[in-house]
This record gives C-alpha cells, structure tokens and sequence, in this order.
C-alpha cells in the first residue's frame, strides 16, 4: 500500500460500521462525516446538542436526514460518556472526538462501568504518506504515553502490529529506533530495542519482524543500512518506528507533517475499540483517513 487513499478504498462496504462521534458540533468534523458518507465508508451517530449539530449540518449542506445518520441529542458535557456507551452497548463499532478536549473523551473510554478499557496501554498509532517515499509508514507513539517502560513498549509495539495488520501489513516490519545501531550501556532506549528484538525472536512478541537499536536513516533507508554494514529484513523497510520516548515521537510526526508535507492517519489502539483522536485543527481529509484507519482497525 503506497498512499492513504488506497486505505479509505480498502474498507469493507459489504459490512459498513458505525461510528459514534463525540461532540459532533464542529464543522470539520462534520465535513468529514459528509466525505465519508459520500464514500460509503461507515453511518454515523452524533453525539451532542442536536441545534448546534443542526446549524453546522445546515452551513455546509449536510443533511441530517441521510440514512447512515442518527443524531443522538444531549448536553455537550455528557456527549462523550454518551459517545463511549453507544461502542460499550454494541451501537457502534468506532469511537471519534469531535469538539471536546482529548482528557474528557479519555476519561469516558476508561470509566469501569461502560468504557472501553483494554487489557494493556492505550497507545497512539499514526500512518504517514510521505511524498518522497515509496511506501507508508507507521509511527508510535505519539501522543498517549510519554517515557514508556520496556513493558509498555511490548504494548505499544503490539498495539501498532494489531492495527497494521488488520490494514492489510500481514508480517509488519517493526524498527525499534535509537540515536544508533548498537546497544550501549548508557544508552537505556538501545537495551531496550535490543531485548524487543530478542523477546520478537523466541515468539513472546508474534506477528511481525522487530530488529533493532536502528537509527532513524538506517530504519528507513536501506543505502544508509548498508553503509553502516547492517544485514537485517527490517534496515531500510521498516514499516512501523517504534520511539524510546514522546519527545522523539512528537518531532518526528510534526517533521513530516511541516516540512515532508505528508498526509497521516491516526487512531488510538489497545482499548476495546479504535479512538479517532485527531486535532481540531486537523482537516477534514486527515479525519476521513483516520476514520479509514479505525475502521479497517475495528474487529
């Protein structure tokens, strides 16, 4: 798979889903509700004060009659406990912010009566179309977990495998990435990589090929893998940047946005159904690839 509309072109029609969107009072959002009901992607519960939806919907020549939409009315304090009850109750199958802080959306979907709490973290999993490169690529995490342990990482990694494979990657190609590519003592994020690689190897960790420490270029350049004299099936094609911490995630994600000019999808995995946590900011092509990621992430 080589750019993101191929993943939006991917989704099964034959099985459409719903998605429950949480304050769905925001234009963007709503924009990218109209795209994918024109795409036939997923139907729609939204979420919050049914005049506001109603004024936006009108704006932008949305109507609220469509078929594959239902406007679920209530206080805009309660859309995400409402937006998370709907997944919890078997109402639908994806749970997407609208225009609510991410900390209220959160605190609904790992409530103990009707969240959607996972077994292991939440994690956030991203996927670049970058213009100069000739394929996707997958980057975790981002936005949920800010100095992860070795344990949490095992998490992570598996979260980013789960979603990639269920978007069409059948054995991922996960790049642990350090400052370098040989374990140093001092350098705890190369230990790490190196005992996600060996734990990958003796099948604690299944579905994918981890190897690393590997720096950022040897990760996803295999010239500069093979200068360095590195003979791995994952230097040079990784499909997934597992990162020792959120500072080294967070440069990188706005790296490709603002100076590689690449398109992303992003969803939260490891809870018991896919989070479309996108920025407000974020347009309404970036939320309808995300939304493409969540379903196609959506068991």
């Amino acid at each position: 798979m080589k750019t993101l509309d191929e993943l939006v072109q991917g989704v099964d029609r034959t099985n459409v889903k719903t998605v429950s969107v949480a304050q769905a009072a925001d234009e963007e959002v709503l924009k990218a509700v109209q795209r994918a009901l024109e795409k036939e992607l997923a139907h729609f519960l939204l979420v919050g004060e049914r005049d506001q939806i109603e004024e936006i919907a009108k704006n932008i020549s949305l109507s609220l009659e469509h078929p594959g939409i239902e406007v679920v009315d209530c206080d805009a304090s309660q859309s995400a406990q409402e937006a998370v009850k709907a997944v919890h109750e078997n109402k639908a199958h994806v749970v997407m912010k609208g225009n609510l802080d991410t900390k209220s959306l959160l605190k609904a979907v790992l409530d103990k009566q009707y969240g959607l709490r996972g077994k292991g973290v939440l994690s956030h999993v991203a996927l670049f179309e970058v213009p100069s490169q000739d394929r996707l690529i997958f980057l975790t995490d981002s936005a949920m977990n800010i100095a992860p342990t070795l344990e949490e990482k095992v998490h992570i990694l598996n979260n980013a495998v789960d979603v990639a494979r269920q978007a069409g990657w059948s054995e991922p190609k996960v790049a642990p990435i350090a400052a370098v590519e040989v374990v140093n003592p001092s350098m705890p994020a190369t230990q790490d990589a190196a005992l996600l690689t060996q734990m990958n190897r003796r099948g604690q960790i299944k579905y994918c090929l981890v190897d690393g420490p590997l720096a950022f270029d040897n990760a996803v350049n295999r010239k500069a893998a093979e200068q360095k004299g590195i003979n791995s099936e994952v230097a040079g094609n990784a499909d997934i940047l597992l990162v020792p911490t959120i500072e080294v995630a967070n440069a990188l994600y706005k790296s490709f946005m603002y100076f590689a000019g690449a398109k992303v999808a992003a969803v939260i995995s490891g809870a018991k159904a896919p989070i479309v946590l996108t920025s407000r900011a974020d347009t309404a092509e970036s939320k309808v690839y995300s939304l493409a990621l969540a379903l196609q992430s959506s068991k």
